[in-house]
């Protein structure tokens, strides 16, 4: 019904032998494959599944995915039909945004992007969008969508704005551009007010709303035309429209390279899918497997100052930090340090060291050092009498900063995984997290810390200075190279916070 082209149909069964990622290989090789779309209930080799995107990915043919299992029961069902280890969504999710592929989640969707993907010989090389319609309501409908969709809507240019509305006053020029029902009345009115609007070069994609007049016989050369002059002038700005076609016309203007929707809500969630896949990153320079690391083995289990020093050695940035058995020692490590410290208890039992009185801050001088150990013991044996105390930690307070939190867990398909997000004590609530798989370089890092919704605080909110955002880049990749080089030798590791300064 779409028209597209079939190179190959393969249904890989219940993958006894033969599984996806074998096909996405050998397609991204196939001379007669422009776009790969492929079905996921599960995968049991994640490094194959890697090499397999990253090849697609290098061939320069997008990869559309529908991967199952997004909640507990898909996933479930999804085991018991193949059998096949569902995983963890968000390690699928980090998956295909780290090596380009688009998520799909309904059928629908799926053929949408592989229909954009194969009509747009060119992609949205960003997320600005222009949209001009024929009905201002519906115009508001697709700027909600366009908002949903990650998209951007820039206003045009003051002087595209004065021109319309001496042609048509009781028009809107913002983005959405509504010129009314006035095209009907005035053919070349379409065409101006897309020129006027991609004149300045602010706008990555344009979507055109036309309703029921593309059933119009007596409108079609005006359609045609706009279609054809949009391609011969703006072939760098991918053409979305959305109206009733006849099936036929509907071919004449994909031949032209526009894409043709019925629903503009549709229209726009495909825009904002493709536009994203092109907006990412290519592969990493820095991507490159470290190898095994030499220092030695790793211990059954760690107390935090020795947590600190093996991050501090896979080039993580680490305070100092003095782990003390008494007061005396206590007051002797802060004498050293020059200024204000912090104690905290140091206990494998406790994980949320402020729910149990285990933090004191800014202390300065000997009295209040005392004073501080003293009282984090009394309420760690009140509040946890049960709790083993290795001793209480002395370090320097930090700066103030953002409070991130970085952290990886092994998934076992895809190894290591990266995590970073928003920390402090609400990390469990907030849920603000991005994740990566482990190893990547600066380009991933970046992208995986501008994927929070909390990255306006890193960036300087309310008159804040913004954070070493480069600084912060380099320690989740020193994370994951250490996260990947040392693999076999853990089962997670959480840093909370890592302090954004």
């Amino acid at each position: 019904d779409r028209g597209l082209g079939l190179s190959h149909w393969i249904s890989t069964g219940n993958e006894a032998d033969v599984d996806v990622a074998d096909c996405i290989e050998w397609l991204a090789r196939d001379a007669d494959t422009r776009v790969i779309m492929t079905y996921m209930e599960g995968c049991r080799d994640g490094d194959k599944l890697r090499r397999a995107l990253s090849a697609a990915r290098d061939a320069g043919k997008p990869v559309v995915v529908t991967k199952i299992g997004r909640t507990q029961a898909g996933a479930q069902a999804a085991a018991s039909h193949t059998a096949a280890l569902a995983g963890d969504d968000a390690v699928y999710d980090a998956l295909f945004r780290q090596y380009g592929a688009v998520r799909a989640r309904t059928i629908e969707e799926f053929f949408n992007l592989g229909y954009a993907l194969d009509t747009w010989k060119r992609l949205p090389q960003g997320k600005r969008l222009g949209i001009f319609t024929i009905s201002g309501g519906v115009g508001a409908l697709m700027a909600d969508d366009a908002q949903d969709a990650g998209l951007s809507l820039p206003e045009p240019a003051a002087h595209a704005q004065t021109r319309l509305l001496e042609r048509v006053p009781f028009a809107s020029g913002r983005n959405p551009v509504d010129v009314t029902g006035q095209v009907v009345s005035e053919p070349g009115l379409l065409l101006a007010t897309a020129e006027d609007m991609l004149a300045d070069g602010r706008y990555d994609a344009l979507a055109v709303f036309l309703a029921a007049a593309g059933s119009s016989e007596a409108l079609w050369p005006t359609f045609e035309t706009f279609a054809r002059e949009m391609r011969a002038r703006r072939p760098d700005v991918p053409l979305a429209i959305s109206a009733l076609f006849a099936p036929e016309r509907r071919r004449e203007l994909e031949k032209l390279g526009t894409l043709v929707f019925t629903d503009p809500s549709a229209a726009i969630r495909t825009i904002g899918a493709v536009a994203g896949l092109a907006a990412r990153p290519d592969a990493d320079p820095d991507e490159a497997i470290p190898s095994a690391q030499t220092t030695a083995p790793l211990l059954a289990s760690y107390n935090e100052v020795q947590a600190m020093d093996v991050l501090r050695q896979a080039g993580l940035p680490v305070p100092e930090c003095t782990l003390v058995a008494d007061a005396d020692a206590a007051t002797r490590a802060a004498a050293g340090m020059g200024g204000p410290v912090v104690l905290k208890v140091v206990s494998p039992d406790i994980l949320h060291k402020s729910d149990v009185g285990g933090v004191k801050l800014g202390l300065s001088g000997d009295d209040a050092v005392r004073g501080a150990h003293a009282a984090i013991l009394d309420s760690v044996r009140t509040h946890r009498p049960d709790a083993r105390i290795d001793g209480v930690l002395v370090a320097p307070m930090a700066k103030k900063g953002v409070e991130c939190i970085a952290g990886v867990h092994c998934d076992p398909v895809f190894g290591p995984v990266v995590m970073f997000g928003l920390g402090g004590v609400f990390v469990e609530v907030l849920k603000d997290v991005s994740f990566r798989l482990a190893p990547f370089g600066r380009r991933q890092a970046l992208s995986m810390i501008r994927e929070i919704k909390g990255y306006a605080l890193l960036q300087g909110a309310r008159g804040t200075p913004p954070c070493d955002i480069e600084a912060l880049a380099d320690a989740l990749v020193a994370l994951s190279r250490f996260a990947y080089a040392r693999r076999n030798d853990f089962s997670s590791v959480e840093i909370n916070p890592l302090l954004a300064l």
